[in-house]
């Protein structure tokens, strides 16, 4: 990951020299790959009191009611997501909400679901 955000500059450095154009976008892409990084490593799915607590890197989003899960199934979906794997699975619930997450262990997390909320479609 390091070499996709700083492999592209070593062109302008050789070209140009460190002068105040090139430490700028340096910095700009130190901060934008800390900013990656930490979204990347610090996403957690905790199941707590019947819900879904979501973290991903410094967001947290709304926690989602297990009793409310429909259907659990294997997601190639692309669209931006608290998924730091490409290997994800996107839980449907309420009347048309959608969430495409990847947890490490998919089988054991989607059992742990189907624990407190049996009807859970398993499509895994």
């Amino acid at each position: 990951m390091f070499l996709v955000f700083f492999g592209s500059l070593v062109p302008t450095f050789i070209s140009e020299g460190f002068n105040g154009n090139t430490t700028i976008l340096f910095l700009a892409v130190v901060v934008l790959f800390g900013f990656i990084s930490h979204m990347f490593f610090n996403t957690t799915y905790k199941i707590e009191k019947g819900k879904l607590y979501i973290k991903c890197g410094f967001f947290n989003y709304n926690p989602v009611n297990i009793e409310e899960m429909k259907k659990v199934s294997k997601s190639s979906n692309i669209i931006s997501s608290p998924a730091a794997s490409f290997d994800r699975i996107e839980i449907t619930y309420g009347k048309f909400e959608e969430l495409i997450i990847s947890p490490r262990h998919k089988t054991k997390f989607v059992e742990d679901l189907q624990k407190i909320n049996p009807g859970i479609i398993n499509n895994l």
